[in-house]
């Protein structure tokens, strides 16, 4: 894109005005940064005080990772379902109190479907409850250099007390990816199957944008439409933030523009969007108790579509999962170990206030 006509798509994208009243639909906040350097390539009002919505579940799925890394949880753990996260309100899995759900599962919940269920069931396993555990969540952001972040739940529903920046963001997706790299893979799943259906992930990036492979969207009536992306380009990664979009195709358009100059400066040639990238088919797990990737590139006699990531390998050879030429589109997720676990903590009851605000994506 030429430089003219896209510091014109900045300054009609990006006029703001600077109030208490900023981080409304609108007013968009952004940030693009080298995830390996640090270094700044763009940003727009980065440091405005803006509601994160389901950007939230980033750092529950940063709390769930770290979980995971230090042995309290584990993947297939089963999750008990408390009457408090099951009525949380939409997206959700429509988890019922008092079943149960795998880490796993509540992991790809949070990516895909962007589940306010799942991620209050996570944060409630983790934290004791959910408010213990965004006490919890606050602390972490804070340790990590997100000084101007506060959050009061596990989903990002709409609470007014929480609140974040583009800059803020920015460092917690490359966080995610530094400290955690056996489960960045998460992020990329297209698709995975829970319960008889089949829920797709949210996130336009992944079909979109060459190179894409994470991160997640959000979505409130009054913090609009949330976008944070990482791509990759000739070993170039770039993470990129857009808060306060009006619609979904400004907010694509706005995250596609500022990646596409930020690799630009980094020397890194444009990529054509013509035909969608080939995504690599990848087990997410090997065994029940090591954690692997493995990578497998999976043939299609049809150009239109490409492999997409799943979240563990099939239990057998069958004719819908075989290991043949054609796409794989997911494999069922395993069941919780058992109904009670030892790393289990108790959980609320109460039943909360809702907002009849929805956090969509």
């Amino acid at each position: 894109m030429p430089r003219v006509a896209f510091a014109a798509l900045l300054l009609s994208a990006f006029t703001t005005r600077h109030s208490a009243h900023a981080q409304y639909v609108g007013h968009i906040s952004a940030f693009v940064s080298d995830a390996r350097t640090g270094a700044v390539l763009a940003q727009v009002n980065p440091d405005l005080q803006r509601y994160p919505a389901s950007l939230t579940k980033l750092m529950t799925l940063y709390m769930t990772f770290k979980a995971l890394r230090s042995g309290a949880v584990t993947l297939d753990q089963a999750v008990p379902v408390s009457i408090h996260s099951a009525t949380r309100e939409p997206s959700k899995l429509g988890l019922v109190p008092g079943s149960y759900l795998t880490v796993e599962q509540g992991v790809l919940g949070l990516v895909t479907k962007s589940a306010n269920d799942a991620a209050c069931a996570l944060g409630e396993l983790i934290g004791g409850n959910e408010a213990q555990f965004a006490a919890m969540m606050t602390a972490q952001a804070h340790d990590l250099g997100m000084s101007q972040t506060t959050f009061r739940n596990a989903s990002g529903l709409p609470d007014p007390g929480q609140m974040t920046t583009a800059r803020d963001l920015a460092t917690l997706a490359q966080r995610l990816i530094s400290d955690f790299p056996e489960d960045y893979h998460y992020f990329s799943v297209g698709v995975f199957y829970f319960h008889g259906h089949e829920i797709p992930n949210h996130n336009p990036m992944l079909r979109y944008y060459p190179g894409a492979d994470g991160m997640k969207t959000g979505y409130t009536a009054q913090a609009g439409l949330n976008l944070v992306t990482s791509a990759m380009r000739d070993n170039v990664r770039l993470v990129g933030v857009v808060m306060g979009a009006s619609s979904n195709i400004e907010r694509t358009r706005t995250m596609a523009a500022l990646m596409d100059q930020g690799f630009a400066d980094e020397g890194v040639a444009p990529v054509e969007r013509s035909a969608p990238m080939a995504k690599p088919f990848i087990l997410a797990r090997a065994t029940r108790s090591r954690r692997k990737t493995l990578t497998f590139f999976a043939s299609s006699e049809d150009a239109r579509h490409a492999p997409v990531q799943v979240a563990e390998a099939p239990l057998r050879r069958s004719k819908k999962f075989g290991m043949k030429p054609g796409i794989v589109h997911y494999v069922l997720a395993r069941a919780p170990l058992a109904k009670h676990s030892k790393a289990a903590h108790e959980h609320t009851g109460s039943r909360g206030e809702h907002s009849r605000h929805r956090s969509k994506t």
